[in-house]
Order: C-alpha cells, then structure tokens, then sequence
C-alpha cells in the first residue's frame, strides 16, 4: 500500500539554521521539497566533488601490484590536495598531448623538407638575403619564370620544393599560380623533435605521478560519499526561505512531507527542539508528494526489481508491488522455461542464503527474490518437462509423469480434441495449448486492473466513472475470444456463428460493443456526462484506436510462449552439437565446456529477456490499463 502522507511546515531561528538542520537531520522522518541553494561553501563542495569523480576515474584504470596496499584512511584536508593535483596534472596532460600533436604535425608538414633552422634565415635576412619556402607540382616546376631566382631544395614525382630569393614580402607577380607558399614552422624542426621528448618525459612523470598514488583510491571514493551529505546539507543550508532583516530574531522555514503515522513522532521532535510546526493532508494533485511504499515482507521482494528500474508509481496512483511480483515471478518461469536452469538458480541462491546466515548478515531481499523466481522456473520446467532441453523421450518416466499434458514436451505430438465439436480435423496442439494460457494470463492480468480501478471509484463514490472501468473489462472478455479465433485456432473458437445453441459470435460482438459504449461515455466522468462525452469526441481517434490496442495487448502476450520457445531452441541445438563429441574420450573435456558455455549464454539471454518482456508486461500492459504512469518520487527523509 502507498502510505499516506502529511505535509508539514517548520519555522525557527534564522541563526540557528544550520543546528536545527542536523537535528533534523537526525531525527530522519522529512521528506523535503525540492530545493536549489547557492553559496560559497555550496560550490567548493561541488567543486570537490567534481575533482573526486576524475582522480577516481584516472586512478581505476590503473592496475596495482598484488604487493600494493590500498589506503582508505586518508584525511579529508589530504584528498582534497591530492584530487587538485591530480586534475591539476590532468589538465597538464591534455595541454601536452595538444602540443605534441601540434608539433607532429608540424615535423609532418616538413618531413619532405629535411631540417629546417628559423635561425638561419633570420641570418640571412639580416644579410638583406630574404628566402621563402614554395611548393609546385613536378612537372609545373620548367614553367617558372627564369627572371625570378630560385633555389631547387629537393624533388620527387609527385611535387619539386624550392626557395624563391628576395622575392620580397609579397607574391612575385610573374609566378605560376600552381606554385604555393610554405609557412615557416612554429620553431626550428630540431627545436620541434626537442620539445615533443621534452612533453613526453613530462606526460611519463604525470603518469608515474598516477601510479604512485593509485593505493589512495578507496580514500577518495569514501571521501566523495561523504561529499554526497555534505552536499545535501549546505544545498538545503543555503536554499532555506529566511527573513533578512539582520535582526537576532529573524525567521527561516523550509516544508516537506512525514509519512502521517510518524506524525505525532515529529511533532513531539518539533516541540523539543523549539519549533513551529505546521501541516496538513498531502493534496493528491500534489506533484512533489513522494512515495512510500508499506508491504509485508513477502510483497517487499519486488522492491530490489523496481529499485533497480527506478520505477515508483505516483502518490495518487496504485501500488501494484503484490500484483507485479505475482505475475513477474510466473512470467520469469515462463521465459527462463527450463526446470534444470531453474533448479540451478535456486540452489546457488539458497546457499548463499545459508552462508549469509552463518555471517548473520541481515536477509537479503535479492536473494529472496531470486529464490522465487528460480522456484516458479522449476515448476513451469516440470509442468511442461523441460530439463536442460534435453528430449522427453530421455528423461526418466517420474519426470514424464509430474508434467502436465496439455503443456508437457512429452507429449509434443498429441492432439486434443475440443468438448464442442466432434470433427477430428478439429483439435488442439500442444503449442497452442500454451498460447492460450498466455492468453489466459493476459485476461486475468488486465481484468485485474480494470477491476482494481472500477472499485477505486466506486470507494470514492465516482460510481458512474466506474462503469467506464467496467465497459474496458467488458471489450476484453470479447476481444479474448476474438483473439483466440484470430491466432489460435478459428475452427475451435469460432470468430461468428454458434457453438451448440450458444451464439459466440453475437456474444463477443455484444460485449465489445458495449463496453465500447461505456467507456466511451463513463471513461473521462467528472460530473458531467455530457462533459465526459465530448472529452471523448475530442479525442475520438484514440478512442477509436482503444479498441485495436485491447487486441494488441492481449496478443502481446504470447511473447512468453514464444520467447520460452526460443531458448528452448537454443538449448536443443547445444546438446545437438555436444551430443556427439561427449562419447569420445579425447573430446569430453570441449563437450562439457561446450555444454557449460551454451547452456550459461542460454541462461544470461532468458535473463535479458525476463527484463525486457517479464517488466514489460507488468509496466506498460498491465500500468496503462490500471492508469499508473510511474510518475512518483521515491520517499527520501533527509537524514543521517
């Protein structure tokens, strides 16, 4: 459930802001607004922090010797040294890597014209013997004016260097325009080589700098996450609303949000510390009301999975934690498929479980989760026996019994006749089976959720905006069979027409049209039917297009069966290739790597897989048709 929440509002002393601060701070129940601070102290902290982040950086790409010890125990004063030399030398690299390959350049430009010394024909200037560098290709050289002298440097095929003599400042006129000018160097090439060896040697001295002080790295990442509070604190410090009178009586205040059972344990804070204390009920409209979740601690498994997806649904929205770990946890079996993969993930997660304990380490919500999950994989693998994707026809016969048939891989070639109709033509495989449990699932999933958001009105005595709610469950039902008759099997769920003296056709028919005439009307209900009317005319082509995305959904589905099916194809083909080099002694070895390496890249893509498609389902199919956006922030009390 989502906890509800309770704005508050803290006067006190101006000058005893930052006191107060830590005492809230250690108190740890509020929640504050967002705000933006700005100070000196503010930015020399973020400054710090900015030096943290590239010594850390620079430092982790260097590997230590197995004989250096790490040092985490330096002072902060010693970090902060330590990072400003570093970016310091850091920006002392860049500028010398700039030069060198300015340099290089450079001697590039010049490496067809041998040596070339600035000072020598600075020399020559002096003795009114100006000389300048040109270019011309090889067979435009003859073309040359004989009046204007000049000085063959060298040559090749493709271009002739020479010198023009006293050609003055400018271009002589009578000069071929194929010809170009050759700016002098920056420095004399010799000067050039000089400075590069000169800029390298330095660039090594940085580096060993680095190296040297790489043992200080665990210093500086505890530095930096000590930064993160400080940060935090002087951001708040600084940002806090005061009154700036200058008097010894002037006032701060700054607002946030206590989860409201924790309130009579602020208030009793508040009143110890001396300050003024106001507060009222969360608004739901709200943007800045965050989110805190309060579930038992088998619903909390969940929450290493939407932690690491950043997921948090908004204040006025549904926690849906118990819902999304029921039907992730069967979707995970679904994908991963295989009993043997399952197994494997259980017991490494139960004995690290167990070692946690002997540690007695806290539990470990992860693991937990793991546990479950790994759990339902071995319960799908021995439903539809699948082991390792090894052929039913090799498994042993208890295996082949604990499978269900409908599903089970031992009877992959069976058909099933279907109650209503006696045509042998007429029946089910054992795929199919499959697509329409995954068709089931969607149904029961996406019904929940309109069930869910029907009663929800209803308790908030919106009963009309509820029938909104309904006629969506209702164009699911029929768009089920729909879907049934479309990618299953038409001859068994019949599209139009009678099943007996049950007209299937009329039904789905009905139920789509009706539930489209109540969403239509009830869905956007906020008072006014006639308002809620033509907010749907306004928007009538998603309305239109709602009806197709119900189809969609439940279709989108069956991505569990044919995922599961993928990696059961990819665990067939590596036994394929393993199989028969295991019975030669020589190759045994490589089979088993073979098998090892297979089987583990199987295991790794059904885990990508269980996030893109298992998540999927639960964000986005099941979310929009419940109306979560995931819009909320998650619940953060400033503390210690």
């Amino acid at each position: 459930m989502i906890e509800k929440m309770t704005k508050v509002s803290i006067v006190l002393l101006n000058r005893e802001k930052e006191e107060s601060l830590k005492a809230l701070r250690k108190i740890g129940l509020v929640h504050l607004e967002t705000l933006e601070g700005s100070s000196e102290k503010l930015s020399a902290f973020k400054e710090f922090t900015s030096n943290a982040n590239l010594s850390e950086a620079i430092l982790g790409e260097i590997k230590l010797s197995k004989n250096t010890k790490k040092v985490s125990d330096l002072s902060s004063e010693e970090v902060i040294k330590l990072c400003s030399e570093i970016v310091t030398k850091n920006d002392r690299k860049k500028q010398l890597l700039e030069e060198i390959s300015a340099n290089t350049t450079e001697l590039d430009r010049f490496s067809k014209w041998g040596s070339v010394n600035l000072s020598d024909f600075e020399y020559l200037k002096e003795k009114n013997i100006q000389l300048k560098l040109y270019e011309v290709a090889a067979d435009k050289y003859a073309e040359i004016d004989p009046d204007i002298q000049t000085i063959l440097v060298n040559n090749d095929k493709r271009s002739v260097r020479f010198l023009i003599l006293n050609g003055g400042n400018e271009r002589p006129e009578k000069l071929i325009p194929e010809a170009f000018e050759v700016p002098f160097p920056r420095l004399s090439t010799d000067e050039l080589i000089s400075e590069i060896e000169t800029d390298k040697k330095e660039i090594s001295e940085i580096e060993a700098f680095y190296n040297a002080n790489a043992k200080y790295l665990p210093s500086i990442t505890i530095f930096k996450k000590s930064l993160e509070k400080d940060i935090e604190f002087e951001n708040i410090n600084a940002g806090m609303s005061c009154e700036k009178d200058g008097s010894e009586n002037d006032l701060a205040w700054i607002s946030g949000y206590v989860p409201s059972e924790e309130l009579p344990v602020f208030a009793e804070e508040c009143k110890k510390n001396q300050w003024a204390l106001a507060y009222e009920d969360a608004q739901l409209d709200d943007s800045e009301v965050p989110t805190k979740l309060k579930n038992n601690k088998f619903v909390s498994l969940i929450y290493p999975l939407t932690d690491f997806l950043g997921t948090v649904p908004g204040y006025n929205e549904y926690d849906i934690s118990g819902w999304f770990l029921l039907f992730f946890t069967i979707f995970f079996g679904m994908i991963f498929g295989d009993g043997g993969y399952g197994l494997l993930v259980t017991v490494v997660a139960l004995l690290m479980m167990i070692k946690n304990a002997a540690a007695k380490k806290p539990f470990s919500p992860l693991l937990g989760l793991v546990t479950l999950v790994g759990a339902a994989t071995v319960i799908w693998g021995m439903v539809t026996c699948t082991w390792f994707g090894i052929p039913a026809e090799l498994l042993p016969e208890w295996l082949k019994n604990l499978s269900i048939p409908l599903i089970s891989s031992a009877e992959a070639d069976a058909h099933w006749m279907v109650p209503w109709n006696s045509d042998p033509s007429v029946y089910l495989t054992k795929d199919q089976n499959l697509q329409i449990f995954c068709f089931a699932l969607a149904l029961l999933q996406l019904s929940i959720a309109h069930i869910k958001a029907s009663i929800r009105n209803c308790s908030n005595r919106n009963f009309l905006k509820a029938l909104g709610d309904i006629g969506s469950l209702l164009q699911l039902i029929g768009m089920f069979w729909i879907v049934l008759a479309m990618v299953v099997n038409g001859k068994v769920f019949p599209m139009l027409g009678y099943i007996g003296n049950v007209p299937v056709g009329k039904i789905e028919i009905s139920l789509i049209a009706i539930g489209f005439v109540l969403s239509f009307v009830f869905a956007n209900y906020e008072g006014s039917i006639g308002e809620s009317i033509l907010a749907s005319l306004k928007n009538i082509i998603s309305v239109l297009l709602g009806v197709v995305n119900v189809f969609s959904d439940i279709v989108s589905y069956i991505r569990l069966w044919a995922v599961g099916l993928a990696g059961a194809a990819i665990s067939d083909t590596v036994n394929t290739m393993a199989g028969p080099i295991l019975g030669h002694a020589i190759l045994f070895i490589f089979a088993v790597l073979l098998l090892v390496f297979g089987h583990g890249l199987n295991m790794i893509l059904n885990l990508l897989s269980v996030i893109v498609h298992g998540v999927r389902l639960n964000t986005l199919e099941f979310s929009t048709h419940l109306g979560v956006s995931w819009s909320g922030t998650k619940y953060q009390p400033f503390k210690e």
